[in-house]
């Protein structure tokens, strides 16, 4: 205990409080794993989702990392923050799941899976006070995840963990092991292919935005004839 105690002092403040966690999950202290849970679950489940692109396999991958990170907490030096550390984990569990599969395939459903909602802000935590407002959101949602999940898996690593979980470039290259410059290619063609997902998805639609016709049409063709002095 002493000699951890005295690593948090030699770190920054982010890391000593990390090492402090530890020390108290190590000590089985219930409330510090529940901490360390809800603190990293949204962040180490999109990274899983991101990698398998199946919702219960997803939050699988995170069970199983959290069991292994907890039985190895001990060789939690602070070197990196704890965040990062859990991140690698889930990483090589859920690439790990992929490199026994010979191509991607839908993983049949867990009925006791739940596909957990991260809301966009504190007033989507209760959906039913704009239901149009959190529909349109979760459309868009639905578009940006399809349009992610139609990336490599090379890209759509690189994708998740700097776009969404918006880590830095030196973050991402270090818990992936790549470095930095292949991390600035990988994401430029990410975005690319992003980018052409959404058009090839969106653009018909947006044919069809702003409709000027009907009533619309009507409305303005008399204002403007009536303007022009032409009574209806």
């Amino acid at each position: 205990m002493r000699k951890r105690a005295l690593q948090a002092a030699e770190v920054g403040p982010a890391e000593a409080g990390d090492m402090a966690l530890v020390c108290r999950a190590l000590a089985r202290d219930p409330d510090a794993f529940r901490t360390i849970i809800k603190t990293h679950n949204q962040r180490l489940y999109r990274i899983a989702r991101g990698v398998v692109r199946n919702d219960a396999e997803a939050e699988d991958i995170v069970q199983e990392a959290y069991m292994r990170a907890f039985a190895n907490l001990g060789a939690f030096r602070g070197e990196a923050s704890l965040s990062t550390w859990l991140s690698r984990i889930v990483i090589n569990e859920a690439l790990g799941r992929l490199r026994k599969r010979k191509r991607i395939v839908a993983m049949p459903g867990n009925p006791e899976a739940q596909i957990i909602w991260f809301p966009l802000n504190q007033n989507d935590l209760n959906p039913g006070d704009d239901p149009e407002r959190t529909m349109a959101q979760r459309q868009i949602l639905g578009l940006v995840e399809r349009a992610t999940d139609s990336l490599p898996d090379v890209y759509r690593t690189v994708f998740v963990a700097r776009v969404i979980e918006g880590l830095s470039i030196e973050e991402t290259a270090d818990l992936l092991g790549v470095k930095p410059e292949t991390v600035k290619t990988r994401l430029h063609r990410a975005r690319t292919l992003v980018r052409k997902a959404l058009d090839d998805e969106i653009g018909p639609v947006l044919l069809d935005a702003f409709p000027f016709a009907g009533r619309r049409c009507e409305r303005l063709t008399q204002a403007v004839m009536k303007r022009l002095g032409f009574e209806p």
